[in-house]
């Protein structure tokens, strides 16, 4: 589904350039989900947002459904992204003005899909938003708006989601419960995730981990199954 092929990516600080990505090369199947770790300041968000094709590559090329990224002009990558893609990242990016309800029906009402569906009632009741459907996103704490951001990446079903620290502002239960929702919605809709995350408890939610290190993607090992026992 997804593909990465050689990506390079650098940054220029004054008379200075900063290698981040080295040929970064990565798959991501359909069904498939993966965990992306690795320090502050590897890369890994930079990673994400060149696969999502909100930045482009020095070098390389991105793939979804064999069709590339780079031969596509803005707004492609616009309708991609509308109708096949989700995204949850750190800083919500919910629409002020509006209410809950219609922050998560956004993205569906942009495809043209109805509002009332068993999928939404599913997100709601497992993100617990019942309570706040009509309220303003301003008035909720963080917590409460990365709960909707969540909530809006997913209701409209996309084929690949896009996830950077996604569980960051939630306690443990419900970041294990919102983790949960995210592998299910793989798994049920073959649409594959592409996850950022420093928490290691989360990052063993999903199917695989690699890690990233001075510009290049290493898979990381599964444990043993006596360190399992001991967490």
């Amino acid at each position: 589904m997804l593909e990465l092929f050689d990506i390079h990516k650098s940054f220029h600080d004054g008379e200075n350039e900063l290698e981040v990505l080295r040929g970064v090369n990565l798959s991501l199947p359909a069904g498939d989900s993966i965990a992306l770790v690795g320090v502050s300041g590897s890369g890994k968000s930079t990673l994400l947002q060149i696969a999502a094709g909100l930045e482009s590559p020095d070098r390389g090329d991105v793939r979804f459904l064999g069709d590339s990224l780079q031969d596509m002009d803005e707004r492609a990558l616009a309708r991609l992204r509308r109708s096949q893609l989700g995204f949850v990242f750190q800083g919500f990016n919910l629409l002020p003005g509006l209410n809950v309800r219609d922050n998560v029906l956004f993205q569906r009402r942009l495809n043209r899909m109805q509002g009332a569906s068993d999928w939404v009632d599913e997100l709601v009741d497992g993100l617990r938003l019942a309570a706040l459907w009509q309220r303003p996103v301003e008035v909720l704490s963080g917590g409460q708006q990365q709960r909707v951001a969540i909530a809006r990446a997913l209701a409209h079903r996309p084929q690949l989601v896009f996830a950077d620290e996604p569980t960051g502002n939630l306690h443990d239960t419900l970041s294990r419960q919102v983790m949960g929702l995210l592998i299910r919605l793989v798994e049920e809709a073959q649409s594959a995730l592409l996850l950022v995350t420093h928490n290691q408890e989360m990052a063993r939610f999903a199917h695989r981990r690699v890690r990233l290190s001075k510009g290049l993607v290493h898979a990381v090992p599964d444990e043993l199954p006596e360190d399992r026992s001991r967490t």
